[in-house]
């Protein structure tokens, strides 16, 4: 079966074909660096790590471009409000998301292009469009002329009818139209600038990534990512000026995840995150309370394209899953080989296998992959307390490890030295429950377990002995 992915050009779920074969072009647009980056922006870089992971393992080579938007309204303003360079602002949090990316095990781009670095392609791709009448100078500003374009609304499904009269367009009188979006801003007092034709000035936001995808990708792509919030009007825009300069389609695809909600503790309603409201969760402080894997859980755990609901109550929760993910990784404590429950553990790894790969080529329903893992979890679970062992058992949790990584899951914990220190204790503390149960006095071993359950440990008992978790 191929890889099917909905498209939000065409509203429908199509079989994945690329522009030359076994090779996907991606382009993602990125977070404008302006503050510190939240568990928002960290969702829709895993989505698109999780579509670009998978396509990998598939056999594809991706070539996956990710912008940073590094000069804009908001940076000048966030500049001008703390006393600081925007240009070097915007550099130094694009540094902060790029190592937070790391953390998260978000897969290195291609290429991280940056609208400062592009400035010749930008100034270049605003002038072809002038020079073939889609767009005109004003005053040191440049628009794009929309009624240029027959096609414009394609990607939103909206008429340009329909948007002159239900739209607020910024009022310009320099404007041919209110539609008309900038492509060239002139520079105001205090704000970066760089020379052009039409005197010094920054590009508007729309241009950038035109100019980027192409510099690194070429005039057409296979994929075009981002959150559902930038299919109007940025991409709509982008698809306008591309195709409008070259000709061609531009994207094959276009893609969008869903926007992250939070629960609002007191009130239980959803709510938008935002700085106003006090709500917004960095990505920093979310991995210095959990481990990265997390957060990934929660992502994988949803439908990309759906919001993606988030709150204390559901961190926790999936840290008990990555704790059961991670109870699938404890050595064997048998060493049978064959026989049924060998024969039932390989089963199931195909099994997984299957039903993994199946779901994630339904338009990469991660949800339907993580369902997958957890069975083959149950499975091994099972067989370590059958006492399978040695060379089966091995392959079981080697080929868990690859489904696993394919989600960008590491399941690598490092444990504390704390964690190391109480080891011991915990080991006598099982000890004296197993001789307390061997002579009867169960209510003094279920005490044991029971107090240590309220410190954090869990206590699993099988054929083999019992074992703990923290």
């Amino acid at each position: 079966m191929s890889i099917q992915l909905y498209n939000s050009l065409t509203r429908r779920v199509e079989p994945l074909e690329t522009i030359d074969p076994h090779v996907v072009r991606m382009y993602v647009c990125g977070v404008t660096v302006y503050d510190d980056a939240h568990i928002g922006h960290a969702m829709s870089a895993i989505v698109f790590d999780l579509i670009r992971r998978y396509l990998e393992f598939r056999g594809y080579e991706v070539r996956h471009v990710v912008n940073f938007t590094d000069v804009d309204d908001k940076i000048i303003a966030r500049a001008h409000a703390t006393g600081r360079d925007p240009v070097q602002m915007a550099a130094q949090y694009a540094d902060e998301f790029l190592s937070q990316l790391q953390r998260l095990n978000v897969l290195p781009a291609s290429a991280y292009p940056r609208a400062t670095q592009t400035m010749g392609e930008i100034l270049d791709f605003t002038q072809r469009l002038i020079d073939a009448g889609h767009a005109y100078a004003a005053e040191g500003d440049v628009y794009f002329r929309v009624a240029s374009d027959p096609d414009y609304g394609k990607l939103s499904g909206r008429p340009l009818e329909e948007m002159l009269s239900g739209t607020r367009f910024e009022v310009d009188p320099r404007k041919e139209s209110p539609a008309d979006f900038a492509l060239w801003k002139a520079t105001k007092p205090g704000e970066p600038s760089w020379s052009s034709p039409w005197g010094q000035g920054r590009p508007g936001w729309h241009i950038e990534c035109s100019a980027m995808s192409m510099k690194h990708l070429g005039a057409q792509i296979d994929i075009h990512g981002g959150g559902n919030d930038l299919l109007f009007p940025h991409h709509e825009n982008e698809i306008a000026q591309s195709e409008c300069l070259t000709g061609k389609s531009f994207a094959r695809f276009w893609v969008h995840n869903g926007m992250l909600q939070l629960v609002n503790p007191a009130t239980r309603l959803v709510e938008k995150m935002s700085k106003s409201l006090g709500n917004v969760v960095t990505i920093d402080s979310f991995l210095t309370q959990y481990d990265a894997d997390v957060f990934r859980l929660i992502v994988l755990g949803s439908y990309y394209r759906s919001p993606l609901t988030y709150n204390a109550d559901i961190a926790a929760d999936n840290a008990r899953k990555l704790d059961r993910l991670l109870g699938a990784l404890l050595p064997a404590v048998g060493i049978a080989e064959d026989g049924p429950a060998a024969a039932a553990l390989a089963h199931s790894v195909e099994s997984a296998r299957a039903d993994f790969t199946g779901a994630m080529d339904n338009d990469f329903n991660s949800a339907g992959a993580l369902a997958a893992l957890f069975e083959l979890v149950r499975a091994i679970n099972v067989a370590r307390d059958a006492g399978v062992g040695g060379v089966p058992f091995a392959a079981a949790q080697a080929g868990y490890r690859d489904l696993a990584s394919v989600l960008g899951l590491r399941l690598s914990p490092q444990p504390s030295s704390k964690r190391q220190d109480v080891a011991p204790f915990i080991e006598v503390l099982i000890e004296l429950r197993t001789s307390l149960r061997k002579a009867k006095q169960f209510e003094l071993a279920d005490l044991v377990r029971t107090r240590l359950s309220d410190l954090g440990v869990t206590l699993e008992d099988s054929p083999q002995g019992t074992r703990y978790k923290l």
